[in-house]
């Protein structure tokens, strides 16, 4: 938080591509790369959802990163000695200085490392996903949606940009504000474009036509974040996500299917934005709320007609390894683990 400025994130990336046919200097090879995430942040979580939804589990493996991190990076403290099996780091501090010695960019998730290098590739979260879905599809599952179709791209691109500046990002400019001023400009834009997207999704199940696309992936992973950590520690607090009924029951929808809800760690999400950001929480407690099992009522948004897949079909069960605790093991659980 920088005292007296409106938050302005870092968006100087690694924007190297993957392609299919080599073009930008590394090209689509199941096996050789890594994809780098954490379950706590939103950027990253889109990046496993697209990857379950496509079926990109055995192309693409995964490692998941701690929900908690320093001033250093995010570590690999969740597997057996605290290091990463197939890349053998502790940190993924390391593979962007396996990249550039003298990186002093973000170190961020979702990533992509090339694994017989250990070296970071891309971390262009919103170009990871499209190209997933358009460079990595001789590798999608048989029955795999069609999350970027051609006909669409031009309203998905448009409706992700304002998404992306006063949803996904806003909820941050609120959050790190560090003015009033700044604050209360995140938080109108935040909740103007909310109540937009709420007329928007009245009459139209999905964002963009009548499918699941790339719109609706970036739009849950804040949707599914707002009421555990956004209404109150970023303080956009107008309403929970739970007082809002189109977006609640869109949201819920999304969560419902297959490829969305099993891909969230309620725990983790807690963790990383009560623990880490100890400049709005310095006590460091984490909140035992909000119960989550409300994430499986019935949404009742099947009657508005679309097709989840359109011609596709649901993926199939979690990858071995990667599955999260349901709504109800939160539920019933204990609180969080301290870090």
């Amino acid at each position: 938080m920088n005292r007296g400025a409106a938050y302005a994130r870092d968006s100087r990336y690694v924007t190297t591509r993957i392609t299919a046919d080599g073009r930008e200097g590394f090209a689509v090879e199941p096996g050789r790369y890594r994809l780098v995430v954490s379950r706590a942040c939103p950027w990253a979580s889109r990046a496993v959802v697209v990857r379950r939804l496509l079926g990109l589990e055995k192309a693409l493996p995964m490692a998941v990163a701690g929900p908690t991190h320093d001033e250093r990076s995010w570590s690999f403290d969740l597997d057996p000695g605290g290091r990463d099996p197939v890349l053998g780091i502790e940190r993924l501090q390391e593979a962007y200085l396996a990249l550039d010695p003298g990186y002093d960019r973000g170190i961020t998730v979702p990533a992509i490392v090339d694994v017989p290098t250990g070296k970071v590739v891309t971390n262009d979260f919103a170009r990871i996903t499209i190209d997933m879905s358009l460079e990595w599809s001789a590798y999608h599952r048989e029955g795999a949606p069609a999350l970027y179709p051609p006909e669409l791209r031009a309203e998905i691109d448009a409706v992700n940009e304002v998404v992306y500046k006063e949803v996904n990002n806003g909820v941050y400019r609120a959050g790190f504000a560090g003015s009033q001023e700044a604050y209360a400009s995140a938080y109108e834009q935040l909740f103007a474009r909310l109540d937009q997207l709420t007329e928007r999704l009245k009459a139209s199940r999905y964002l963009v036509g009548d499918t699941i696309t790339e719109a609706d992936v970036r739009l849950f992973t804040t949707l599914v974040r707002f009421d555990a950590v956004y209404h109150g520690h970023f303080k956009c607090n107008r309403q929970k996500l739970s007082e809002m009924p189109v977006l609640w029951a869109y949201a819920r929808d999304l969560f419902q299917t297959p490829g969305f809800g099993d891909t969230v760690d309620f725990d983790h999400i807690k963790r990383h934005y009560y623990l880490v950001h100890d400049d709005i929480n310095p006590t460091g407690i984490v909140p035992a709320g909000p119960d989550p099992s409300g994430w499986l009522a019935p949404h009742d948004r099947a009657a508005l007609g679309g097709r989840p897949f359109g011609d596709g079909t649901p993926p199939g069960p979690v990858a071995p390894g990667e599955a999260v605790p349901t709504v109800l093991t939160v539920r019933a659980g204990a609180a969080p683990p301290a870090s």
